[in-house]
């Protein structure tokens, strides 16, 4: 990776969480998949309707109706919950409080890290859409051993996790492209934000991923 696309990319990703953690306090998961218009609400602050990718605090309170869906995973252990409306809960530091999700998987050890960085990976993506960060594609980089044994261990993770996977969780491709991120390898990431197009169609985000990574093969 260069100096300069690290700079960069470490500046943006800086900016950016500074921002929600002045804005948000303290992170405790994220919303990995949300249909239908579900509300949340902070300590002290109006109700707002949930965002696909959203970090959530713990404290927040969520109201699902009838007919929506929502899907939060937490950093701190793991655990991935999804709930159907009608239903409300409330985010505690590794698990929801006061109710009883529709479904509950723990992902592997290695994901949430990689999880968490989401949000700014995809506010990196929608500045370099803009024009507010250009860093050209370019040949792939060259990886050490070390370098090239973690994307293969990620590899290996992406495929277990997708075998157990729902077919609309686009968790284990949130995770390996997270991966392949970090060493900018755009060629593998090309068909990891395709499947995750696929399985979301209508997910805005993930069209700025797809034209992203776009720009970046072409």
């Amino acid at each position: 990776m260069s100096t300069t696309w690290k700079s960069i990319l470490a500046g943006a990703v800086l900016g950016v969480a500074s921002g929600l953690a002045a804005a948000q306090g303290a992170d405790v998961g994220l919303v990995n998949m949300l249909n239908g218009d579900v509300n949340y609400q902070s300590e002290g602050a109006q109700a707002s309707k949930a965002r696909s990718f959203m970090k959530v605090r713990q404290g927040d309170r969520f109201t699902v109706p009838a007919g929506a869906q929502i899907r939060v995973v937490y950093f701190q252990g793991g655990r991935q919950e999804t709930w159907k409306g009608p239903a409300s809960f409330k985010a505690g530091d590794k698990a929801s409080e006061g109710g009883q999700p529709a479904e509950v998987a723990t992902l592997p050890s290695s994901v949430p890290q990689k999880i968490a960085q989401v949000p700014e990976l995809i506010q990196i993506t929608k500045l370099g859409r803009s024009g507010g960060v250009s860093v050209r594609g370019g040949k792939a980089p060259k990886l050490t051993n070390e370098q090239l044994a973690e994307v293969n261990a990620a590899k290996d993770t992406y495929k277990k996790m997708r075998s157990s996977s729902p077919a609309d969780d686009i968790t284990p491709e949130l995770y390996l492209y997270s991966v392949l991120q970090d060493f900018l390898l755009y060629d593998d990431m090309k068909p990891v934000v395709e499947e995750m197009a696929k399985r979301q169609p209508g997910n805005a985000e993930i069209n700025e991923l797809v034209s992203w990574v776009k720009s970046k093969t072409n």
